[in-house]
């Protein structure tokens, strides 16, 4: 075989015959498609006139190239071979209307069809029109992909790329018949046709037969890149694969819904920004204004790299913006209050700031590492929304990493230097925090209770309602959010709805406003024919005669995707608490603390799962499980862990001041009780700081993630109760269990 004109490549593949070596019916056929057939006589005028002669009568010809050569008797003659035709990209969609209008169509014989390039000619945008012959009734081609039982991309005699193709058994033997007929009189080059190789009605290759193949062994050569052989081999290979593409899962957004959501978005955004700001400027003076501007570049870094990289931003990919706003003022927190612990110890501005950069960088740098573990686990697990609010997540991050340490302390450093006074706190909060002595330690077992009773309780009603709210993420089905213009009973249009879905009953709930409802059903949800959607939206539609409404959004998950996420989910929670008792083993050398600490993450998640439980149907609003809540529960996992590693660097830090590896009894239980006190007002500041942040997305972000706002509400405070009174007490008795055990 050899392709004059190579192609790239993918997916499923068929090989149909072009139409005849030297166009066979279509000389005629584009002839008789011209006024007055002036295409046969092109060799007896000049070409230009000639093709413009045959544009102004006919249009399809101004923008359809034929492909001419200068024949021996110097007059122009048709090109032989399939491509009848040159077409820039733009005229594409002109062209296939020409050829689907009825006079033009009934003058195309039955046994053509037309089919472009499946890309441009190199170094230009204009594609090549074939012509392919139908070859059997049912308009199937000759031989299908999976006719091919290998192929390679290999090197000729002469060192050039080709593709080594073989056939089956069965294949061979049709492809030698095939090629037979294909290759035509030996003695007469011009008369060998060529096979396309085709794939969704594009044609990817179509080489010349020189010879009969008997063997089913072909080589296929021409002016190929090493590139283009190994497309092409990707495609025959992949042709064998019976693969029909299916849409498991689909997300449809309306307009209205749409710009409310973008809205709604930007409305949080910005007044979570604005709260962040006036916060940290009232909270620590003039300091607060140097993390306002690191914060302020910190914005613009995130959002230039999401913008450089091509990012579409969602609704809860905003969220992780936002919240990264609220996460990057913790490293600041960090810094500023060992700042303010090293002025009470009489050290001047310029030596305090210098160890407090110090002394905050290891939590800064254990607390983002733990995070972005989260954010990558989220993002290898997850999948849309999730991955969006986990890329924007990590990316935030870095960027508040390098913003915080690093503008942070140039800009401190300038301030320094220009002998400007610099000031981290006022009257007001100059002694906030002090002399703090809470024993937690001591009412650990107090603790250990409050948290037994409210899981106990969540367990009651788990089983009570028969189990988690699983939305369509985990369940699979077929969700639609139904905007009407008054108030609607959900009783009733269960009713309604019921006999149309085969007797399925929906599940129908108020979305966030009585006139709005989330029906869910799970009506032809395992049929894979493409029309069943539209037989269930028809359905819906007939359920829903008589009011008026408007589709806002729709979901559709199928069993085997929902079965998908769940593994998901599930493992992405298992690696989650792996990676975080791994990482706090090697950080703190101790398997105590790394226990401890993942403890407190499994406390976390059946907390705030808990919640869920005893609150569903309670809340107004949805308290649906799916995948954003997933991404709530990491994200909880993530507070926990950077509130639990602050913690035990300030035992480390203790313990290394004092030349020890560990205390026991008393002495180690005063040491996390000061470790916990010491960090207290750093951990509030960040978690009501965060709080904040949360809960502005909550009041202004939109009913489309309230629930998944308020998982992050619940697991901020449950993050911060479980880091003081559950992760670091634990270590005193697993601790105190191993002594034992010696």
């Amino acid at each position: 075989l050899k392709d004059a004109a190579p192609v790239a490549a993918a997916k499923d593949t068929t090989a149909a015959p072009a139409a005849g070596g030297k166009l066979a019916g279509l000389e005629k056929s584009a002839t008789d498609t011209t006024k007055g057939g002036k295409l046969a006589g092109l060799g007896k005028k000049d070409s230009t006139a000639a093709k413009a002669e045959i544009a102004k009568s006919n249009p399809l010809f101004s923008i359809l190239s034929i492909p001419t050569y200068q024949a021996e008797n110097g007059q122009p003659a048709l090109r032989p071979g399939p491509i009848v035709g040159w077409v820039a990209q733009k005229d594409t969609a002109k062209v296939n209307s020409y050829f689907r209008m009825p006079e033009v169509a009934a003058a195309i014989p039955s046994t053509m069809k037309f089919m472009w390039s499946v890309k441009p000619m190199e170094g230009s945008k204009v594609f090549e029109l074939y012509a392919i012959k139908v070859v059997s009734a049912d308009g199937k081609p000759d031989l299908g992909g999976d006719a091919v039982s290998d192929s390679r991309n290999d090197f000729d005699q002469k060192g050039k790329p080709e593709v080594t193709m073989y056939m089956t058994s069965e294949g061979a033997a049709k492809w030698k018949k095939i090629t037979a007929e294909a290759a035509g009189n030996p003695n007469d080059q011009n008369d060998n046709k060529s096979i396309a190789i085709v794939l969704d009605n594009q044609v990817y290759s179509a080489p010349t037969v020189q010879n009969e193949i008997p063997n089913g062994v072909s080589s296929i050569s021409g002016n190929f890149t090493q590139e283009d052989t190994k497309d092409l081999s990707n495609i025959l290979k992949a042709g064998k694969l019976p693969a029909p593409a299916r849409i498991a899962g689909s997300f449809v957004v309306g307009p209205t819904l749409g710009a409310q959501a973008i809205h709604d978005g930007l409305i949080s955004f910005v007044i979570a920004f604005i709260v962040i700001l006036i916060f940290m400027a009232l909270y620590y003076h003039r300091a607060g204004w140097v993390a306002n501007f690191a914060l302020l570049l910190n914005l613009f870094f995130i959002i230039g790299i999401l913008v450089s990289l091509g990012a579409v931003l969602t609704l809860p990919g905003i969220a992780g913006i936002v919240l990264t706003i609220g996460l990057s003022v913790d490293a600041n927190i960090l810094i500023f209050e060992r700042v303010r612990e090293e002025l009470t110890h009489g050290k001047n501005t310029a030596a305090a700031i210098k160890e407090g950069f110090k002394h905050a960088m290891p939590s800064i740098i254990d607390s983002n590492v733990t995070l972005f573990i989260l954010g990558a686990i989220l993002y290898v697990f997850g999948s849309g929304p999730v991955q969006g609010f986990a890329t924007t997540l990590c990316i935030g991050i870095l960027s508040s990493l390098f913003a915080a340490v690093a503008i942070s302390r140039v800009v401190f450093d300038s301030l320094l230097n220009r002998k400007v006074e610099v000031s981290f706190d006022n009257n007001f909060t100059r002694n906030a925090f002090k002399n703090l002595a809470f024993n937690f330690v001591g009412r650990r077992k107090i603790y250990y209770v409050i948290s037994t009773i409210i899981i106990v309780a969540g367990i009651g009603m788990y089983f009570k309602n028969g189990g988690l709210n699983l939305g369509v993420d985990f369940k699979g089905g077929r969700t639609y959010l139904v905007h009407f213009d008054k108030a609607v009973n959900t009783e009733d249009l269960k009713t309604k709805l019921n006999p149309v879905f085969g007797n399925e009953t929906p599940e129908v709930k108020t979305a966030g406003e009585d006139s709005q409802v989330k029906i869910t059903t799970t009506f032809h949800i395992e049929d894979q024919d493409p029309k069943t959607d539209k037989v269930v939206e028809d359905a819906l539609t007939k359920g829903l005669s008589g009011s008026k409404y408007e589709i806002v959004s729709s979901q559709k998950v199928t069993p085997i995707i929902a079965s998908d996420i769940v593994n998901g989910a599930f493992y992405a929670v298992l690696i989650s608490c792996l990676f975080m008792f791994i990482y706090i083993v090697i950080r703190f050398k101790k398997w105590q603390y790394g226990l401890g600490a993942v403890i407190a993450l499994f406390h976390d998640v059946l907390m705030v799962l808990s919640f869920y439980t005893i609150l569903d149907g309670v809340m107004p609003f949805s308290l649906e499980i799916g995948q954003d809540f997933i991404a709530a529960i990491l994200t909880v996992m993530g507070y926990t862990m950077t509130e639990t590693v602050v913690v035990f660097d300030r035992i480390r830090e203790k313990l290394k001041e004092a030349g020890k590896d560990d205390l026991h009894g008393e002495e180690r239980n005063n040491l996390i009780n000061f470790a916990l006190n010491s960090t207290l007002s750093r951990t509030i500041l960040t978690s009501l700081t965060v709080f904040f942040v949360l809960l502005v997305i909550f009041i202004f972000g939109g009913d489309s993630i309230r629930g998944f706002i308020f998982a992050l509400l619940i697991g901020r405070i449950i993050g911060t109760y479980s880091s003081l009174c559950i992760s670091t007490p634990i270590v005193i008795d697993l601790g105190s269990s191993a002594e034992k055990k010696k």
